[in-house]
Protein backbone atom coordinates (compact mmCIF):
# COMPACT_ATOMS: atom_id res chain seq x y z
CA UNK A 1 0.00 0.00 0.00
CA UNK A 2 1.44 3.14 -0.82
CA UNK A 3 1.63 6.07 1.79
CA UNK A 4 1.47 9.49 0.87
CA UNK A 5 1.65 13.20 3.31
CA UNK A 6 0.12 16.03 1.88
CA UNK A 7 0.97 19.41 3.45
CA UNK A 8 -1.98 21.91 3.59
CA UNK A 9 -4.42 19.20 3.60
CA UNK A 10 -7.13 20.34 5.42
CA UNK A 11 -9.18 22.56 2.80
CA UNK A 12 -8.72 23.62 -0.42
CA UNK A 13 -6.60 21.17 -2.87
CA UNK A 14 -5.00 19.51 0.18
CA UNK A 15 -8.37 18.53 1.36
CA UNK A 16 -8.93 16.92 -2.35
CA UNK A 17 -6.24 15.76 -3.05
CA UNK A 18 -6.27 13.74 0.09
CA UNK A 19 -9.82 11.91 -0.95
CA UNK A 20 -8.84 11.16 -3.83
CA UNK A 21 -5.53 9.21 -2.90
CA UNK A 22 -7.58 7.78 0.26
CA UNK A 23 -9.86 6.60 -2.52
CA UNK A 24 -6.99 5.25 -4.81
CA UNK A 25 -6.31 3.08 -1.72
CA UNK A 26 -3.44 5.14 0.06
CA UNK A 27 -2.85 5.96 3.20
CA UNK A 28 -2.81 8.84 3.50
CA UNK A 29 -0.80 11.22 6.38
CA UNK A 30 -2.93 14.96 6.34
CA UNK A 31 -0.80 17.65 7.32
CA UNK A 32 -2.58 20.69 8.87
CA UNK A 33 -0.75 23.13 11.72
CA UNK A 34 -3.93 23.48 12.98
CA UNK A 35 -4.18 20.16 15.32
CA UNK A 36 -7.90 20.42 15.69
CA UNK A 37 -9.27 21.27 12.09
CA UNK A 38 -6.74 19.05 10.70
CA UNK A 39 -7.86 16.15 12.91
CA UNK A 40 -11.16 16.69 11.74
CA UNK A 41 -10.49 16.68 7.88
CA UNK A 42 -8.68 13.53 8.97
CA UNK A 43 -11.24 11.92 10.46
CA UNK A 44 -13.93 12.90 7.77
CA UNK A 45 -11.79 11.45 5.28
CA UNK A 46 -10.31 8.65 7.39
CA UNK A 47 -6.79 9.60 6.95
CA UNK A 48 -4.30 10.14 9.33
CA UNK A 49 -3.30 13.65 11.05
CA UNK A 50 0.12 14.44 11.46
CA UNK A 51 0.74 18.31 12.79
CA UNK A 52 2.84 20.26 9.98
CA UNK A 53 4.06 24.04 10.07
CA UNK A 54 5.75 23.99 6.85
CA UNK A 55 7.98 27.12 7.96
CA UNK A 56 8.65 25.40 11.31
CA UNK A 57 12.32 23.32 11.46
CA UNK A 58 11.61 21.33 14.80
CA UNK A 59 7.64 20.86 13.32
CA UNK A 60 8.57 19.05 10.45
CA UNK A 61 11.31 17.07 11.92
CA UNK A 62 8.70 15.42 14.33
CA UNK A 63 6.51 15.02 12.10
CA UNK A 64 9.16 13.20 9.90
CA UNK A 65 9.86 11.31 13.05
CA UNK A 66 5.98 10.21 13.66
CA UNK A 67 5.69 9.03 9.80
CA UNK A 68 9.21 7.17 9.90
CA UNK A 69 8.48 5.39 13.27
CA UNK A 70 4.54 4.35 11.59
CA UNK A 71 5.54 3.11 8.32
CA UNK A 72 7.88 5.34 6.32
CA UNK A 73 6.54 7.61 2.83
CA UNK A 74 6.47 6.95 -0.47
CA UNK A 75 5.32 10.10 -1.41
CA UNK A 76 5.30 13.82 -0.76
CA UNK A 77 2.82 16.38 -1.52
CA UNK A 78 3.97 19.46 -0.99
CA UNK A 79 1.17 21.57 -1.33
CA UNK A 80 0.67 24.17 1.75
CA UNK A 81 1.39 27.61 0.07
CA UNK A 82 0.12 31.37 0.56
CA UNK A 83 -0.73 33.76 -1.89
CA UNK A 84 0.78 37.71 -1.55
CA UNK A 85 -1.78 40.01 -0.10
CA UNK A 86 -3.88 41.83 -2.12
CA UNK A 87 -2.95 44.99 -2.97
CA UNK A 88 -1.10 47.08 -5.64
CA UNK A 89 2.00 46.08 -6.71
CA UNK A 90 4.44 49.13 -5.84
CA UNK A 91 2.61 48.57 -2.22
CA UNK A 92 3.83 45.10 -1.68
CA UNK A 93 7.27 45.32 1.27
CA UNK A 94 10.19 43.47 1.01
CA UNK A 95 8.33 41.89 4.43
CA UNK A 96 5.33 40.31 1.99
CA UNK A 97 8.33 38.85 0.02
CA UNK A 98 10.00 37.34 3.07
CA UNK A 99 7.24 35.88 4.13
CA UNK A 100 5.37 34.71 0.92
CA UNK A 101 8.86 32.92 -0.26
CA UNK A 102 9.22 31.46 3.02
CA UNK A 103 6.64 29.62 2.95
CA UNK A 104 5.88 28.56 -1.04
CA UNK A 105 9.78 28.49 -1.66
CA UNK A 106 12.05 27.68 1.36
CA UNK A 107 9.98 24.95 3.39
CA UNK A 108 10.14 23.17 0.00
CA UNK A 109 13.94 22.77 1.23
CA UNK A 110 12.66 21.88 4.50
CA UNK A 111 10.51 18.89 3.44
CA UNK A 112 13.15 17.58 0.99
CA UNK A 113 15.44 17.44 3.53
CA UNK A 114 13.38 16.10 6.04
CA UNK A 115 11.39 13.07 4.11
CA UNK A 116 13.85 12.07 1.31
CA UNK A 117 15.49 9.62 3.69
CA UNK A 118 12.28 8.28 3.91
CA UNK A 119 11.46 8.41 0.29
CA UNK A 120 14.99 6.89 -0.47
CA UNK A 121 13.56 3.86 1.45
CA UNK A 122 10.57 3.45 -0.58
CA UNK A 123 10.82 1.49 -4.33
CA UNK A 124 7.97 4.14 -5.41
CA UNK A 125 10.01 7.29 -3.71
CA UNK A 126 7.89 10.29 -5.10
CA UNK A 127 7.83 14.26 -4.41
CA UNK A 128 5.04 16.23 -5.91
CA UNK A 129 5.55 20.19 -5.38
CA UNK A 130 2.39 22.25 -6.08
CA UNK A 131 3.57 25.28 -8.26
CA UNK A 132 1.51 27.19 -10.84
CA UNK A 133 1.12 28.24 -14.27
CA UNK A 134 0.98 31.95 -12.44
CA UNK A 135 4.78 30.66 -12.59
CA UNK A 136 5.11 30.02 -16.06
CA UNK A 137 7.37 32.77 -18.23
CA UNK A 138 5.16 30.84 -21.35
CA UNK A 139 1.83 31.19 -19.98
CA UNK A 140 2.20 35.08 -18.33
CA UNK A 141 3.48 36.54 -21.46
CA UNK A 142 0.67 34.41 -24.04
CA UNK A 143 -2.21 36.47 -23.84
CA UNK A 144 -4.83 33.65 -24.44
CA UNK A 145 -3.19 32.44 -20.89
CA UNK A 146 -5.54 34.31 -18.14
CA UNK A 147 -1.82 34.05 -15.85
CA UNK A 148 -0.88 36.48 -18.51
CA UNK A 149 -3.96 39.30 -17.20
CA UNK A 150 -2.67 38.89 -13.56
CA UNK A 151 0.41 40.83 -12.00
CA UNK A 152 1.36 39.44 -8.29
CA UNK A 153 5.00 39.58 -8.44
CA UNK A 154 5.83 38.09 -4.77
CA UNK A 155 3.60 35.29 -5.75
CA UNK A 156 4.05 34.54 -9.21
CA UNK A 157 7.83 34.78 -8.71
CA UNK A 158 7.53 32.19 -5.73
CA UNK A 159 5.60 29.74 -8.26
CA UNK A 160 8.50 29.87 -10.71
CA UNK A 161 10.99 29.22 -8.02
CA UNK A 162 9.16 25.95 -7.33
CA UNK A 163 8.74 24.72 -10.64
CA UNK A 164 12.82 25.26 -10.75
CA UNK A 165 13.59 24.05 -7.61
CA UNK A 166 11.74 20.77 -8.83
CA UNK A 167 13.83 20.56 -11.65
CA UNK A 168 17.34 20.80 -10.17
CA UNK A 169 16.06 18.19 -6.97
CA UNK A 170 14.85 15.70 -9.57
CA UNK A 171 18.37 15.86 -10.81
CA UNK A 172 20.02 15.85 -7.84
CA UNK A 173 17.32 12.66 -6.91
CA UNK A 174 17.62 10.37 -9.80
CA UNK A 175 16.64 7.71 -7.94
CA UNK A 176 13.18 9.20 -6.72
CA UNK A 177 10.08 10.85 -9.12
CA UNK A 178 10.36 14.65 -8.57
CA UNK A 179 7.70 16.28 -10.59
CA UNK A 180 5.73 19.97 -10.40
CA UNK A 181 1.97 19.65 -10.81
CA UNK A 182 -0.43 23.30 -11.75
CA UNK A 183 -3.80 22.79 -10.65
CA UNK A 184 -4.68 25.56 -13.15
CA UNK A 185 -7.40 28.58 -12.38
CA UNK A 186 -9.66 26.66 -9.29
CA UNK A 187 -12.28 27.86 -6.92
CA UNK A 188 -10.68 27.67 -3.66
CA UNK A 189 -10.56 30.18 -0.33
CA UNK A 190 -6.70 30.90 -1.59
CA UNK A 191 -8.37 32.45 -4.18
CA UNK A 192 -11.88 33.42 -3.24
CA UNK A 193 -13.57 31.21 -4.92
CA UNK A 194 -13.34 32.73 -8.13
CA UNK A 195 -11.69 30.19 -10.21
CA UNK A 196 -13.83 27.99 -13.01
CA UNK A 197 -12.44 24.60 -12.27
CA UNK A 198 -13.87 22.44 -9.57
CA UNK A 199 -11.18 21.40 -6.36
CA UNK A 200 -12.00 18.04 -8.17
CA UNK A 201 -10.47 19.33 -11.92
CA UNK A 202 -8.00 21.57 -9.58
CA UNK A 203 -6.07 18.03 -8.38
CA UNK A 204 -5.77 16.22 -11.41
CA UNK A 205 -2.52 16.74 -12.54
CA UNK A 206 -1.65 16.61 -8.60
CA UNK A 207 -3.26 12.86 -8.21
CA UNK A 208 -1.82 12.12 -11.62
CA UNK A 209 1.50 12.64 -10.31
CA UNK A 210 1.15 10.86 -7.14
CA UNK A 211 -0.11 7.66 -8.66
CA UNK A 212 2.40 6.42 -11.01
CA UNK A 213 4.02 3.96 -8.59
CA UNK A 214 7.57 6.00 -8.67
CA UNK A 215 7.44 5.53 -12.85
CA UNK A 216 7.58 7.73 -15.50
CA UNK A 217 9.60 11.16 -16.33
CA UNK A 218 11.02 13.22 -13.70
CA UNK A 219 11.37 17.02 -13.75
CA UNK A 220 8.34 17.83 -15.72
CA UNK A 221 5.63 20.51 -14.89
CA UNK A 222 2.64 19.40 -15.88
CA UNK A 223 -1.23 20.54 -15.77
CA UNK A 224 -4.40 18.45 -16.46
CA UNK A 225 -3.82 18.30 -19.55
CA UNK A 226 -0.31 17.07 -19.43
CA UNK A 227 2.86 19.05 -19.88
CA UNK A 228 3.13 22.80 -19.26
CA UNK A 229 5.59 25.08 -20.53
CA UNK A 230 8.00 26.64 -18.52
Amino acid sequence: MTTTLITGANKGLGYETARRLIEAGHTVWMGARDEIRGQQAADQLGGRFVQIDVTDDTSVASAAATISANGGLDVLVNNAGISQPFVAPMDLTPADATHVFETNVVSIVRMTNAFVPLLKESDAGTIVNVTSGMGSFSFVLDPHHVESTIVAPIYQSSKSAVTMMTVQYAKALPELRVNAADPGYTATDFNNNSGPQTVTEGTDAIVELATRGGQGPTGTFINRDGVAPF
